[in-house]
């Protein structure tokens, strides 16, 4: 995957249903696991293909992130807790407040 890959890439993960953020600088996640066991069955081949499709992306971590919070899907975390407190969550993740 290529920097320029990135918007593309997090749009075929929203485009299934997961809600894809940034976890405050440190990572991000998809937000599959808030889908019904079902679908979240149902769409392992497609984040697969996915996958195959974008290749190895380890080494776009922080662009990756940083993209996530220019477009508002992110959670920050808590500088006591390390937690989020759902107070500072954005509105594109609700999975996660």
């Amino acid at each position: 995957m290529q920097e320029k890959d990135i918007p593309a890439f997090v749009q075929s993960i929203v485009d299934l249903g997961c809600n894809i953020c940034a976890i405050g600088h440190f990572g991000y996640v998809f937000g599959d696991v808030d889908l019904p066991p079902a679908q979240r069955e149902a769409i392992q081949p497609q984040l697969r293909r996915i996958a195959e499709i974008y290749g190895e992306r380890d080494y776009l971590v922080a662009e990756i992130i940083a993209y996530l919070w220019s477009i508002g899907r992110y959670v920050e975390i808590g500088p006591q807790t390390g937690a989020n407190d759902g107070s500072r969550s954005s509105s594109n993740c609700p999975g996660f407040r």
